[in-house]
């Protein structure tokens, strides 16, 4: 029997043995049967590997890992990254609770700012920060990318607390239209699922890009505070240019929208639990049409107002850039924010002492 066993064990030495001088030489019987043991695994790991270099070119060129990771913070969150297969986050993320605080955190600002993201880079300045250090109070930019409007953020406030004592909204806030994002996010069951992969990815990006920042690319790249809403932009290779014109400041005056606006103001701000005079109308200086959404002329946002009975503040401020046509760049935001506050400023101060309505 010990024999028996010995000449099994010595046979199969043999085969193996065979089969691996048969895939070495390549030239015997045995090396066809053992190539076509041997295939189907390299051809499984070619097909895996290209599948995982197909997976990473496609994150890098139309995916989170197309913008760069610096922006993240404890206090902040990628809110939109320039990328066809990413794109928008904040709007999930505040409709579904992906970034659980920051609706409470929004609430309870004592000062709320709502409009498009216009809005939030006219005020994501060092002069917004200051007055409102200077004035012991916390504010809350609540605008969103897309031209974001009443129809989607009017819908978040239904769901809030609000404790703030102040209003400032951008005129073109009470369009009344879904954008691309907002109808996505409210109308659309499988949104959900692709919001909480977003916010996923969020956490590969930060952890891998921050190690290897050579590993991401430098599409443009919008970061968000928790605390404040503000905005913090990365241009990548934006350069601006051709692309990068002046503030025109229109004087036109626009019926329709006129009685659009002052229609919807009037159901939004009947929920505001607010006294008229601490709510401020203003529109940020632009030129007037953009990709996404209308600005409307001066004249028309303070016929809104006049209509309305609010307080209206636009400073006209001179030498005033866009970084893309559309949003203030910072230098510019800085002086018309700054601006803004001088002159709505002691009105601002006067509610902040006064009780919710």
């Amino acid at each position: 029997m010990a024999r028996s066993n010995y000449i099994r064990a010595e046979h199969g030495k043999d085969r193996v043995t065979n089969v691996e001088v048969a895939v070495r030489d390549g030239n015997s019987k045995v090396d066809r049967n053992a190539r076509f043991l041997v295939r189907p695994a390299l051809y499984i790991s070619i097909l895996v590997g290209a599948v995982l270099v197909a997976s990473t070119y496609k994150l890098r060129i139309d995916g989170i890992f197309a913008c760069p990771a610096d922006g993240y913070t404890p206090d902040q969150y990628l809110a939109y990254c320039a990328a066809a297969r990413y794109g928008d986050y904040e709007h999930g993320a505040f409709w579904f609770g992906l970034e659980p605080s920051v609706l409470g955190i929004a609430a309870r600002a004592d000062a709320m700012f709502l409009g498009d993201s216009r809005t939030n880079f006219g005020f994501s300045t060092d002069s917004t920060a200051r007055w409102f250090s200077a004035a012991s109070a916390r504010y809350y930019l609540l605008g969103f990318t897309y031209g974001e409007n009443v129809s989607f953020t009017g819908e978040l406030l239904r769901r809030a607390n609000l404790q703030a004592r102040i209003y400032v909204i951008a005129v073109e806030f009470f369009e009344r239209r879904e954008t691309i994002p907002a109808k996505d996010v409210m109308r659309n069951p499988g949104s959900h699922f692709r919001y909480e992969v977003k916010r996923f990815w969020q956490r590969l990006h930060r952890t891998i890009c921050g190690a290897l920042p050579a590993i991401c690319r430098d599409r443009t790249a919008v970061y968000r505070s928790r605390q404040t809403g503000s905005y913090s932009l990365n241009l990548g290779r934006w350069t601006g240019g051709a692309d990068n014109p002046p503030v025109f400041y229109d004087r036109e005056i626009d019926q329709e929208k006129i009685k659009s606006y002052v229609a919807s103001g009037r159901e939004f701000l009947s929920r505001l639990p607010v006294s008229r005079d601490c709510i401020i109308l203003t529109t940020i200086p632009t030129i007037r049409k953009t990709a996404y959404s209308y600005s409307p002329s001066v004249d028309t946002a303070s016929a809104v107002a006049d209509i309305l009975g609010l307080s209206f503040v636009a400073p006209h401020v001179d030498a005033l850039r866009t970084y893309d046509g559309s949003h203030l760049d910072r230098p510019s935001a800085e002086r018309w924010s700054d601006a803004f506050f001088r002159v709505a400023g002691p009105q601002m101060q006067e509610c902040l002492g006064k009780p919710l309505a």
